[in-house]
């Protein structure tokens, strides 16, 4: 989504970045990684694909992603970004029907994937989560959220649960 273009939201434990060119490479290795595949749901791109996911996801105004970054982790510092810390993970929103036309016909969906395993349950993904919420009410006029989770994905569904209300609405397999 364009929307973005320009915003860098800074946290305490995260900031978040558009999605850029730069951002591909250590998100393609990323998702080289059969669990995080599993976790997200997933399929294994070739970097070539991967290119043209940012490229379509940029452009696509039913889409809103942002790179998470830490300030104090020192790897995956690339381009521009480097100067507000180390690749980390992504948050995303997906609407079926772009905004902003509030009341929207459904909530988005808000997806969140800390990459680096030695940042889960540090915070980030929650602070990640809180930042593109926020984003999402204040520049968009959204009015609530929901969230797909694979039922393996224990960290997930307790921190949708239990730090941001949410309830299960249904379940498939």
């Amino acid at each position: 989504m364009k929307n973005n273009d320009n915003i860098v939201i800074l946290g305490q434990k995260v900031n978040l970045i558009p999605y850029l060119v730069e951002h591909v490479p250590p998100y393609h290795e990323w998702m080289k990684s059969p669990l995080l595949q599993e976790l997200t749901a997933s399929e294994l791109l070739t970097l070539e694909e991967e290119y043209e996911m940012q490229k379509s996801w940029h452009m696509d105004e039913n889409k809103l992603t942002f790179i998470v970054l830490s300030p104090t982790y020192l790897k995956n510092r690339v381009g521009r970004s480097a100067c507000f810390g180390g690749m980390i993970g992504d948050v995303n929103l997906f609407f079926s029907s772009p905004p902003p036309t509030p009341p929207f016909p459904s909530l988005p969906e808000l997806e969140i994937m800390i990459a680096e395993e030695s940042l889960h349950r540090t915070g980030a993904g929650l602070e990640a989560c809180t930042h593109m919420m926020q984003y999402a009410i204040t520049e968009l006029g959204v009015v609530g959220f929901r969230a797909k989770i694979g039922n393996t994905n224990i960290k997930s569904l307790r921190m949708f649960a239990l730090k941001f209300g949410f309830v299960e609405e249904s379940r498939s397999e």
